[in-house]
């Protein structure tokens, strides 16, 4: 299993969206998202986009005012994870529009339909902008 986790955070590091592929309790995950939102909020532009934390490497990139974080395994590939966190902001923007934090609190049961469309149990399985969409215009249609 690659993918243990996904967070996205916004400037005051509050987290609008969580995804987690590995058991956690809510205390757990509370104290892990605190850590980690403080130490990569805490780095500059200048400094890779790559932290060591406890048993995981976080791979994580700004776009305009929310973080994406991803906790991998430590033997994962960073430049695949980063590729990974491009395609689901290209992906969520292909469907919102340029998207931005109210597009996910507003709209956090498609962002999750989105993220499990494209990984499953830890995996990426899905890299089809396409493929990704089309079950969720189909939602709409159906609403």
């Amino acid at each position: 299993m690659g993918i243990r986790f996904i967070l996205t955070v916004n400037k005051q590091g509050q987290t609008r969206l969580a995804q987690y592929y590995e058991w956690l309790t809510l205390g757990e995950r509370r104290a892990l998202e605190g850590e980690i939102v403080r130490k990569c909020l805490a780095r500059n532009e200048q400094q890779c986009s790559f932290v060591e934390h406890r048993n995981y490497k976080i791979v994580y990139r700004r776009y305009a005012s929310l973080f994406f974080l991803v906790g991998v395994d430590n033997d994962e590939n960073e430049l695949a994870i980063l590729e990974f966190i491009h395609l689901l902001v290209e992906t969520m923007d292909r469907h919102f529009g340029n998207v931005c934090e109210l597009d996910i609190m507003f709209h956090l049961e498609k962002a999750h339909f989105m993220l499990e469309e494209m990984v499953m149990n830890g995996c990426i399985v899905e890299t089809s902008k396409a493929n990704i969409l089309t079950p969720v215009q189909l939602l709409e249609k159906t609403s």
